[in-house]
């Protein structure tokens, strides 16, 4: 069952792949962008945390963590996706627990409809970052969900296609929107 806005986020605590607890209770008084890909070599999830790194300070500047998850597990994030270059703590999912839990599926008509994505894969690629051995579900959908301090769904975004996220101008201004609504 997908989530909608004003629902409460689904609580969980799971380790990071890099040992550390991540929960919804963790981040309580703070905003959260929970981030859900396909797997570590995949061009277009990579290419997307690449452009969360590049905005990561500006979005920081705004109060507003971020967690990603990926249905790979953690050695194979750790391989495609460095020590380096994470700019947010990564969850490895392979058993889709909170895929299940935030409503992420996949589609197979989203995957055709990845054809319109050439242009992100030629960027993708011209910045080093190349095709990976598919792993778990190949046409997992990406979802993000923008995550008030209270604990409630300010945004929940599912994708279309296999590279379809929330823009990253939407997130900007879906945070500034609900600071205005609390002033």
């Amino acid at each position: 069952m997908r989530l909608t806005r004003d629902q409460s986020a689904p609580s969980f605590s799971v380790e990071d792949i890099d040992g550390k607890e991540q929960s919804i209770h963790h981040y309580q008084g703070k905003k959260l962008l929970l981030s859900f890909y396909r797997y570590a070599g995949c061009p277009l999830c990579n290419l997307r945390v690449h452009q969360l790194g590049q905005e990561a300070s500006q979005l920081a500047a705004q109060g507003l963590q971020m967690v990603g998850i990926f249905q790979s597990p953690a050695e194979h994030i750790r391989e495609h996706i460095g020590q380096d270059k994470r700019p947010f703590p990564i969850i490895a999912d392979p058993d889709h627990h909170l895929y299940a839990l935030y409503g992420v599926q996949g589609s197979w008509l989203g995957m055709a409809r990845a054809m319109k994505r050439m242009g992100d894969m030629s960027r993708a690629i011209k910045l080093g970052i190349l095709p990976g051995k598919p792993e778990g579900d190949i046409h997992m959908i990406p979802a993000d969900f923008l995550i008030n301090e209270q604990g409630k769904i300010l945004c929940a975004y599912y994708g279309k296609d296999i590279g379809d996220h929330l823009p990253l101008s939407d997130i900007s201004q879906i945070i500034s929107r609900d600071m205005l609504i609390k002033t």
